[in-house]
């Protein structure tokens, strides 16, 4: 797993209602593609089956982008889900329960 992946799910899965607005972008198929801005972290989907999540951070009005790696929806899903549910979150199907 790259190693952004722990920093991310440690960051922005520490809430029932963070996974939920996570895995509700991740799951909805009438987003084709678009960004969800997390509290550090960017989840950016590029189509149907491809994520890319990154650092993003403002500097003198500028956007950087630092340490990103490229997922696919299954496994993005995985980590997620497994993550919340060691956490003792619900963890949601793709229908909202």
């Amino acid at each position: 797993m790259h190693e952004i992946i722990p920093l991310f799910l440690d960051t922005e899965i520490s809430e029932q209602e963070y996974y939920d607005g996570i895995i509700y972008f991740i799951y909805s198929s009438n987003i084709r593609s678009g960004e969800y801005e997390c509290n550090q972290f960017v989840v950016k989907k590029m189509d149907h089956l491809n994520y890319i999540i990154f650092e993003e951070y403002v500097i003198n009005n500028k956007r950087e982008i630092h340490h990103s790696v490229s997922i696919s929806k299954s496994e993005l899903i995985k980590v997620i889900n497994t993550f919340a549910e060691n956490q003792g979150f619900v963890v949601r199907s793709y229908d909202g329960t």
